[in-house]
């Protein structure tokens, strides 16, 4: 096996090309699932799992273009990782970055009374409502003061006194 390190070991695209494919996908990619996949980032789904790993496929030649080296993919995954680390920097200074781009918390039961609207907004069932109460040790809404889906897709429940 002649391995042949110049291929291996060089840029088979430009590098400022593989920045901007991986910038301008990783963008939309995380402006699709702040807004669109927000529910129970926590706790993924299988049809939620299909999406992110089909996502990820479909948009690897997007932001790869022709490249196939080792420097390429490195490049790519360290211009990823930078704008992740980037938007959470920034997001951490920032308030109002920070309200932009975290979901408010969103009631789902006030008082011990279901608050249907919003839990069609995030496609929670009354059967998950109770499944997080059973979690909780609490047997009936009625026991219930308030219960949220936090701005990270977590569900918390507080008790009645």
């Amino acid at each position: 096996m002649n391995v042949q390190w110049d291929e291996l070991t060089s840029f088979s695209v430009s590098p400022l090309e593989i920045v901007l494919r991986g910038t301008l996908i990783y963008l939309f990619l995380f402006v699709f699932f702040r807004f669109v996949l927000r529910r129970d980032t926590g706790n993924v789904g299988v049809g939620d799992f299909l999406l992110v790993v089909i996502v990820a496929d479909a948009s690897q030649n997007g932001m790869s273009g022709d490249s196939d080296t080792v420097p390429d993919a490195l490049l790519l995954v360290l211009t990823l990782m930078t704008w992740n680390y980037l938007i959470d920097v920034a997001s951490f200074h920032s308030t109002r970055l920070r309200k932009l781009l975290e979901p408010r918390p969103l009631p789902l039961v006030q008082h011990g009374r279901l608050l249907r609207r919003n839990m069609r907004k995030e496609f929670v069932t009354i059967d998950e409502i109770h499944a997080k109460l059973r979690e909780k040790g609490i047997g009936e809404l009625a026991e219930v003061e308030a219960m949220t889906m936090e701005s990270d897709g977590e569900i918390s429940v507080l008790r009645k006194k």
